[in-house]
């Protein structure tokens, strides 16, 4: 904003009730030249409507993939090349999605933008998801499939094979958000994963770094790592894993030392905090305050793996909007995490608005 627009906002906040004649006088400026600040005002989203509502920062917007998820179990030892007894479970997943649905069980305020089919697959996220998520932001394309995730996991719940449909998601273009410019440009945090196309991303990268917002990306897998920024200034998270890590930066992550160098490297291209989750190993994380290792829980049994990665987001992120402190919001992210691995649901069921807060005085 300039001096004059700056002036005019400060006078709105002090006293909203002003009329456009009486802000004019005590502004010495003409009428005209104030509404004109006004109108340029309502563009940005520094101010909505006609009454000069000043807008609350209290939505996160979760940006990305919304899938019909199909998981088969299969009953005993893996066989390759021929048919395994299996038994198959159908939920609603997505990277996005899901830290939606995370986010709003832990009692936040979420908004998702996603790109689904006019199908039965909609239907069934719509349904699902509804609860926890408010999809008036969802753009429904007639000619194109909802986006779908099979993976195959042996009896551990490990996964052995992946197979993706997301191509809907490359229609996932700047064009679907700038219409929502105004609400983005006051998000209490934007979460984007990179289902999203290269300049989706860097939209969203710009559009957090100009209003200062809180913006977290998460990769979903190494071939996804195409549409990554070329550099991670405004970002206030990155969190991937180690696949991911090395597809962005192009090394090898071999031992602990490596780890740590590259968290500095995603460091040095621009992101503010920084989490390579390591499974099992745990995490390797950098913020201002350095580079440390945590530990993981250790589990005598997991059920199901999916959607683990996108507790630990969904925890870590409510921790930090709720003054956590980084390593404990990390820690908290973990919690989240290891309850998902003992579910057989992609998001747990049980999670609680509270959660936080006992598990803080615990």
């Amino acid at each position: 904003m300039n001096e004059k627009e700056q002036l005019v906002l400060q006078t709105i906040k002090n006293n909203p009730f002003l009329s456009q004649q009486e802000m004019a006088e005590a502004l010495n400026m003409s009428r005209p030249t104030l509404a004109n600040i006004i109108s340029g005002l309502i563009k940005k989203g520094e101010i909505v409507g006609r009454a000069y509502v000043l807008p609350e920062r209290n939505s996160i917007f979760t940006i990305g993939g919304a899938n019909v998820d199909r998981k088969f179990h299969i009953a005993g030892h893996v066989q390759y090349s021929t048919s395994n007894p299996s038994t198959v479970t159908e939920s609603v997943g997505g990277v996005a999605r899901n830290i939606a649905e995370n986010l709003g069980r832990f009692g936040n305020e979420v908004k998702l933008i996603t790109l689904m089919g006019q199908d039965q697959g909609a239907k069934f996220i719509e349904k699902e998801s509804q609860a926890f998520m408010n999809l008036d932001y969802v753009e429904m394309l007639p000619d194109l499939k909802t986006g779908s995730y099979s993976a195959v996991l042996d009896s551990k719940g490990e996964l052995i094979l992946a197979m993706a449909d997301m191509s809907i998601y490359d229609s996932l273009l700047p064009k679907f958000l700038t219409k929502h410019e105004a609400l983005l440009s006051n998000a209490k945090c934007i979460i984007v994963d990179l289902n999203c196309p290269k300049e989706t991303v860097v939209y969203l990268q710009n559009l957090a770094t100009k209003r200062n917002i809180p913006f977290a990306i998460i990769p979903v897998s190494a071939p996804k790592i195409k549409n990554m920024p070329d550099n991670l200034m405004g970002v206030t998270y990155f969190i991937c894993n180690r696949d991911e890590a090395e597809a962005y930066l192009n090394i090898r992550i071999l031992n602990d030392q490596d780890y740590s160098r590259a968290v500095k490297m995603l460091m040095e291209k621009g992101a503010s905090n920084v989490i390579l989750t390591l499974g099992d190993q745990g995490a390797m994380v950098g913020s201002v305050e350095g580079i440390f290792y945590l530990k993981a829980e250790k589990l005598n049994e997991i059920i199901d793996v999916t959607g683990a990665g996108d507790a630990f987001v969904g925890g870590f992120i409510h921790g930090m909007l709720n003054d956590e402190p980084f390593m404990s919001a990390v820690k908290f992210g973990q919690d989240n995490a290891t309850k998902t691995l003992q579910s057989d649901k992609t998001v747990r069921q049980n999670i609680a608005t509270d959660e936080l807060t006992n598990w803080r005085n615990n």
